[in-house]
């Protein structure tokens, strides 16, 4: 009984780790990505999203609340999984740890992160525009620290697809999870230029 209900915890916190949670993700650097076509073109993307009907509750229920069960569930997998070289290899395995170092990182850099936007928005009625995200970036150490986030999230998320698609059954044999390695890395690195370029615009 125990080992079944693991088993649907886990196919929950896959799930969440892509819908919603990596949906918002992709949106959320699309959104930042406007910064690169200047000040205003950023300001009217994330004013857009701040005059949304229902904001805080569509952030509680579709972010925050699956974020947090992603979050803490996936720190109890991290410190509880172990790679499993004989199923899927070097390469799949070296992901395995990737996945784990870069989830706990995240628990980090999401907490830094909306501390510095969201809660201070909440709590002193700061606008999220960007001359936020330039003061923030305004710092050296800040902008290694948010790219660094930005790839582990790109990686998480890509990653995060594969062993979705794996543990849902959709890749079984060998071949289709080779071509989904191939296709969620390209995936991750087109994502991790977005992410990137949205930060140095910013700088």
């Amino acid at each position: 009984m125990a080992k079944e209900k693991e088993f649907h915890w886990r196919r929950l916190h896959s799930l969440l780790g892509l819908i919603p949670v990596g949906l918002f993700l992709t949106f959320h650097l699309l959104v930042n990505f406007q910064a690169t076509k200047g000040v205003e073109a950023f300001n009217d993307a994330a004013g857009l999203v701040e005059k949304m009907p229902f904001l805080l509750i569509v952030e509680w229920v579709v972010i925050y609340i699956p974020l947090m069960f992603h979050a803490f569930y996936g720190v109890y997998i991290a410190f509880t999984a172990k790679p499993n070289l004989n199923r899927f290899g070097t390469l799949r395995n070296w992901f395995f740890v990737l996945q784990r170092f870069t989830g706990i990182f995240l628990v980090i850099f999401i907490a830094w992160h909306i501390w510095e936007t969201r809660l201070q928005k909440a709590l002193h009625g700061t606008e999220v525009n960007f001359d936020m995200m330039a003061e923030i970036l305004s710092n050296p150490a800040m902008v290694v620290f948010y790219i660094l986030g930005v790839i582990s999230a790109t990686f998480h998320l890509s990653n995060g697809i594969w062993s979705f698609l794996v543990s849902w059954g959709i890749t079984q044999s060998k071949q289709s999870q080779k071509v989904a390695t191939w296709v969620t890395m390209i995936f991750f690195v087109l994502l991790s230029v977005v992410g990137v370029m949205a930060i140095l615009a910013f700088v």
